[in-house]
Formats: C-alpha cells, structure tokens, sequence
C-alpha cells in the first residue's frame, strides 16, 4: 500500500489522557505530497458515566458530554472503525503537539480497550510525526517566506490558530478537531513550500532509528524542544554525554552553557540541580533527556548559519569550546547515571500504588500470554465477558474487564454487575464528601458560572453541564 499522511486531532474532557476522555476525533489522509485522500473523518465519542468533564475544557471545545450521547461512538465501536479505515498499513500519524498529548490519549484509549497501546503506531510500516516542533526549529532556522506570530506583550508563539492567521490561512472553528485538523495540514504545506529541504529532514528523521544515528554519532547537533527558552526560539545546539540509563534515548547536554561548573559537582548536587524549580536563583541543569522514539527536531550543525547564530545567540566557537571541555570530562557520566537512579529511587517509593486500572498504563507491557486473551474479549460476544472466564497474568486487565463491559454494552451487564458498576461509580465520584469528584465539579461550575464576561454560549454550557453532572450521579447519591 502507498505510503500516506494521517493528519488527526481530538477533543477530550480534560487534560489527563488516564482520566478523561476522547469526545471528538477528526482526521484526514493525505499522500505523502500533503494532498487530501478521500473523505474526512469527523465522529464523536460517547462519554461514559463515570467520567466527568472539566468544565473548562468544556468551555474551549463547546462539545457537550450530552452531544457525545445522541451522536457518539463507544470507545469499542471507534477503535473498530480506526482499525477497519484508519490504522492502515504504511499510515505515518501526523498532528500538531501530538506526541505529547493526542498520541498519549490514544494510547490510553487503546488500554483500556484491550488492545496494545503502541502497535497502531510501529507495526506494519507505520510510524508518527509532530508539526509542533518542525514548526519551531524552522522558526529558528530558516523563517525566511513565513510570517511569524507574536504574544501581544511582545513573546514569540507558535500557536497553531495565530500561525494560521498571521499566514492568511483559513482555520474558522480553533478547538474544532477537524478545523485543526485542516489548520495544520496547511501549516505543513506552508513550510514544505517555503523550506523544503528542512521539511523533508526533519521528515526522514523522525524515527527511532534515524534519530539514534545522529545523536550517537559523535558529533554536536541542533535540537529543538519545548524544554528550551523561548527568548532563543526553543533551539539550542547540544552534545551527547551518554545513553539514558532507564529509556531508549541520551542525556544531551546544553552548549549554550559552560560545562565548568557542572563538571565539579558530585552527585548530591546533581541531584538537588535535577529538582530545579522556577522560584530557584539558580539556573537549571542543562542537561535534558532525548528520547528517540518521540520525533524529536534535529538537525546536523551545519545548519547553523551566520543568520541563524544570530537569532539563536550562539556562536560556533561557543559550541566549539564547551564540546572540548566536555570531551575532556572525566566520571561525569557515570555521575549523573547515579543521579538520575537516586531520583528513579525517590518517584518509585512516591508511586501511589493504589491507582485504579485506568491510570497504570505504563506499569508494564502486555505479559505475552494476555495478548491472545485481549483478542478473545475484542471478539467475544458482550454477554461472554465475564471476568471468570479468562485467566490474565496481569491483574490490570482483570480490573479494566468489568469497566469495559460497563461502558460498552451497558445493556448486556447481568444484575449483579449493574450494582458492582453502581457501587464503582458511587466510589470513583462521590468518594472524599466535599472533596470528591462530583463536589469539585459542582463547585468549578458555580465558580465559572458567577463570572460577568459569560456569552450566552458559555452560559448554555455551563447549563447543559450542570444537568450532565446530576444525570450521573450514582443512584444510591441521587437519592
């Protein structure tokens, strides 16, 4: 099959890809020269009943969970239709901010659903892509026939609907998924139309593998990221210390910076450095983790011409005579390898370790046994799915089967799991009185509600929030 771009977005509940939910999903295929294939997709996911909204969220997309009820999707319905149309073989994944945030809601969605998390993205030739950052290191590096949005105090942004009309380019509906959808495809026709070599880079770059070849190859490059300052449009050049000694990536160190100082500190200082805050007078270790299977923006330092030195701040001899005080660094890797266990030390005796089977995604990866039971349930019939009947491994899958059941084929639960569900949801939402779920979003909707500068709009909204939240209240609360 012809290699092909699958442009997407969504629209949650919220902002936590364990806890809420997909309520709109749209997308767009095109080939690989950014023309539209066939027709747009645009569908709605229903939200269950034991998930409740942000209603601030609610405000920026005016989807309401009522919308998702009369026109939605199941979860189940969805991924058979995404696996069926979508998930094609060859497809390269494509959106704006993506990785960070959409594809970690896929994942979560594919979880909980039985299936695996990661295939739809690797397996039969498929892979993933974000703009977010091609557009950022194009910023840095070759802005040349781009317009180029600012905040109104004077900051650069990169933000998909001011890029978009600051470059005359229609987006009618922000946080409208397919609206965004076509907004970013345009982005990506703009730069491969204006900067073409540097699109098709940062394109033939974006796998693990390429990715790996230039951040092992011995030499300092140029990496783009979110972590690094706005003032030197996110971009920095880098130089490779090591292998992360927990993930499939490398420590990079920052050349912008003399390495001296950090080169003398022993390991309780890296430590304290790592925990860096924003109300420090210090300033953060500039070392950062880059991990290859994100799609991270790099590029050979040879891109850095006098232009782009000059944007940036960052001259050639400075990267020069930091790269030669590293080269000659002794026992500095070692060091933060054994920094960076003692923080892995310190998250682990933190991890919450009573998290619902939602939230432990990335507890670990699918025992192999339980793959060939996941693809029972995906074909039982909803009255076969019953949590005796499979033997899982791994308790997690036990735990999400009676949900599943719950917020897919409702109708098909026998009484006795009509009242476990109830007694679940009375849990999850009204469980911690004043400070349970249901209180919280109550209390927001008074809050946002008591505002003056509410449209009619909003105002509908908050309304139409405000009867969602009481139609799921658990039975023995509503009483």
């Amino acid at each position: 099959m012809a290699a092909s771009f699958f442009f997407y977005d969504l629209e949650t509940s919220g902002f936590s890809p364990h806890a809420d939910r997909i309520m709109q999903f749209a997308g767009q295929r095109t080939d690989t020269k950014l023309q539209p294939i066939g027709e747009p997709v645009n569908l709605s996911i229903k939200l269950p009943p034991d998930v409740l909204p942000s209603p601030d969220a609610i405000l920026i997309t005016g989807i309401t969970p009522q919308s998702t009820l009369a026109d939605g999707l199941t979860e189940v319905e969805f991924l058979r239709y995404f696996y069926d149309e979508i998930a094609t073989p060859d497809t390269c994944f494509v959106g704006y901010n993506t990785v960070r945030f959409d594809d970690e809601f896929m994942r979560c969605l594919n979880y909980r659903n039985f299936y695996d998390p990661y295939e739809w993205q690797w397996q039969d030739g498929r892979g993933r892509w974000d703009l977010l950052d091609v557009v950022r290191m194009t910023r840095a590096l070759r802005p040349d026939g781009i317009n180029w949005p600012m905040t109104e105090d004077g900051k650069p942004t990169n933000r998909l609907e001011l890029l978009t009309k600051e470059n005359g380019l229609a987006h009618e509906h922000a946080h409208d998924a397919l609206s965004d959808v076509y907004a970013t495809i345009s982005i990506a026709q703009l730069i491969r139309d204006k900067q073409p070599k540097l699109f098709d880079w940062l394109y033939q770059t974006r796998t693990k593998k390429a990715v790996q070849d230039v951040v092992e190859g011995g030499q300092p490059f140029v990496y783009t990221s979110g972590k690094y300052p706005a003032e030197y449009e996110k971009t920095t050049a880098v130089w490779t210390i090591c292998q992360h000694p927990g993930r499939q990536g490398a420590l990079v160190y920052d050349l912008r910076h003399d390495p001296t100082p950090y080169l003398a500190m022993d390991i309780d200082q890296i430590v304290d450095a790592w925990r860096w805050k924003k109300d420090r007078e210090d300033q953060p270790l500039p070392i950062k983790s880059l991990q290859y299977n994100r799609c991270p923006a790099i590029a050979p330092l040879g891109v850095l011409d006098a232009p782009s030195q000059q944007r940036l701040k960052l001259s050639l001899d400075t990267i020069q005579k930091h790269v030669t005080i590293l080269k000659q660094a002794r026992g500095f890797s070692e060091r933060l390898c054994k920094a960076l266990e003692v923080l892995d030390d310190e998250r682990s005796r933190n991890y919450v370790t009573d998290q619902p089977a939602d939230a432990r995604l990335y507890d670990g990866f699918c025992p192999e046994g339980d793959k060939a039971i996941q693809r029972a349930i995906r074909a039982a019939q909803p009255a076969e799915l019953n949590v005796d009947q499979f033997s899982f491994k791994d308790k997690r899958f036990r735990e999400l089967l009676p949900l599943y059941k719950a917020r897919n084929f409702s109708s098909a639960m026998t009484e006795e799991e009509q009242l476990e569900w109830e007694a679940y949801r009375s849990k999850k939402l009204f469980g911690g009185g004043q400070n349970s779920q249901l209180a919280k979003y109550f209390a927001r909707l008074q809050e946002l509600a008591a505002r003056p500068e509410l449209t009619a709009d909003q105002q509908y909204l908050l309304e139409e929030l405000q009867l969602y939240g009481q139609s799921v209240m658990p039975s023995d609360v509503a009483e």
